[in-house]
């Protein structure tokens, strides 16, 4: 669990940085330059059974082209019509997505407790988002909807295919999702023009670029799905929303972000009970299922 926290400290500082520094730049684009710095890397970390292509190096292409390069295409997209802590909040779901993803690849229902805890996090998100423009923000939600599902599938099936492979290191073939991942992001940014864009860049938004792609894409990915591998789904899906209060509070402290406290305040405490609600009942779960 050290792994998740340490991540979700990480990227807490990430929604604020990209919102402010990468505003002329196409969601597209950026998402294909964070995956492009941080590919190199891993790739010389890639031992067997994973040197091949084919096979389980395959398999990991195709969870990087999901979890990181759809994911990422949607995520960035979104800052067009969200703020950084808009599209952090927007996260909150991702939970209700890892339950009913792990549900179907493992063929088990979700627990009744965290239907309520989903919904208590559903409601302070719509608290939240009470506003006149909504019609205008609509788009940013129903991408990082979209975000959310890659993000969620990815990271389970890269759990349950860990865990069929007790004897590799992550490191192994790590280098092969984010070679998937790069892929999948190519033919959108080139619909942006990304050597213009790119060309626009000064000294310190190049800093942060490097940044984003090789600690917070490269490191923080590869962190956060080596302890998701050593965590339950229930457990996984609670540390999904613990990111959100630490983006919001960054991304209006130091990034200077505006946001309506009297909406913020009152959502964000909803969501921070949910969290903490099912955080109790998944320990609670746990230890009647070991007496």
């Amino acid at each position: 669990m050290l792994y998740l926290l340490a991540v979700s400290l990480l990227w807490g500082f990430s929604f604020g940085l990209v919102k402010t520094e990468f505003s002329t730049v196409s969601g597209p684009t950026l998402a294909m330059m964070r995956l492009a710095i941080a590919l190199p890397c891993f790739l010389p970390f890639l031992r067997r059974p994973f040197l091949r292509p084919g096979g389980i190096s395959l398999r990991l292409v195709l969870v990087g082209a999901v979890q990181f390069g759809l994911m990422y295409v949607c995520l960035f997209s979104a800052f067009s019509y969200l703020t950084g802590y808009e599209v952090a909040l927007m996260t909150i779901f991702t939970p209700i997505y890892v339950i009913l993803a792990d549900g179907f690849l493992e063929k088990r229902r979700p627990p009744a407790w965290f239907w309520y805890t989903a919904g208590m996090a559903v409601a302070g998100a719509l608290w939240i988002f009470q506003r006149q423009s909504f019609p205008e923000i609509l788009p940013g939600i129903l991408l990082m909807q979209v975000a959310n599902i890659c993000f969620a599938v990815g990271q389970v099936a890269y759990r349950k295919l860990k865990l069929g492979l007790p004897e590799t290191r992550d490191l192994d073939g790590y280098a092969w999702l984010y070679a998937g991942a790069f892929l999948v992001t190519v033919p959108f940014a080139l619909m942006h023009h990304p050597v213009e864009e790119l060309s626009t860049l000064d000294g310190s938004q190049w800093l942060a670029l490097l940044y984003l792609g090789a600690v917070a894409s490269g490191l923080g990915f590869f962190l956060w799905n080596a302890g998701a591998a050593k965590v339950n789904a229930a457990t996984l899906a609670v540390f999904n929303n613990l990111k959100i209060p630490l983006a919001t509070v960054i991304s209006l402290v130091v990034f200077h972000e505006k946001a309506q406290l009297d909406l913020l305040v009152p959502g964000l405490a909803i969501m921070l009970v949910a969290l903490a609600w099912a955080e109790a009942a998944d320990r609670s779960r746990t230890t009647t299922s070991r007496s």
